[in-house]
């Protein structure tokens, strides 16, 4: 399928796991995709090339989500090299498996700038900068209707991003984009496997 041809998408936290597999699909229908990374180069290229290997175009750009002037640069980045963006997927996130009682505010914070503000900030950038017409997806997790111990900071962030996701659809529709928040179950990625006490899905 090439159904997404001339289509611009930006992917943050695509150099690994879901966000890495979301950029091939993307990148096999015919998109052409930014991989967003905050710290592993190495493995973005991996990634760009993997694409590019398969007759799709990729990019590889470094932002910090968690840092609002690092998505800015994403953004326009990404409309300089690529000349818009017309799909917008949040997926950078990290994850604190710990009871709430143990839970710190270094972690509280942590998990936070990533899961919520970084994803806040990027749709906003999606409003000011993106196309008519396109498209926002913000991942979710089905543990927010599960109630798992030790998930409590983790479901926070990821009941905010659905809030966040209604509450965007109804300003930006207008002009025919649309947000959608995809809750994915267990995955088999570094996020799910591992159990430390803070993970980081850096991507």
């Amino acid at each position: 399928m090439n159904n997404l041809n001339n289509r611009v998408a930006i992917i943050t936290g695509s150099s690994r796991g879901i966000g890495k597999a979301i950029a091939k699909r993307l990148a096999q229908d015919g998109a052409t995709v930014a991989i967003n990374y905050s710290q592993s180069a190495d493995k973005a290229e991996v990634v760009v090339k993997e694409i590019t290997q398969n007759g799709g175009k990729a990019i590889a750009l470094q932002a910090d989500v968690s840092k609002i002037a690092d998505l800015e640069r994403l953004f326009d980045q990404t409309i300089e090299q690529l000349g818009k963006v017309d799909i917008l997927v949040n997926c950078a996130g990290v994850v604190v498996y710990k009871p709430l009682v143990e839970v710190s505010a270094t972690d509280f914070d942590k998990i936070f700038a990533i899961n919520v503000k970084g994803t806040y900030f990027a749709c906003q950038q999606a409003a000011k900068k993106m196309a008519d017409n396109g498209r926002i997806i913000n991942i979710s997790s089905t543990t927010t209707a599960m109630m798992l111990p030790t998930y409590s900071a983790y479901v926070a962030t990821k009941g905010a991003v659905e809030q966040i996701s209604r509450v965007l659809a109804k300003e930006v529709g207008d002009r025919g984009i649309t947000v959608n928040i995809v809750s994915p179950g267990p995955t088999d990625t570094p996020l799910c496997n591992l159990k430390d006490k803070m993970a980081l899905i850096e991507s």
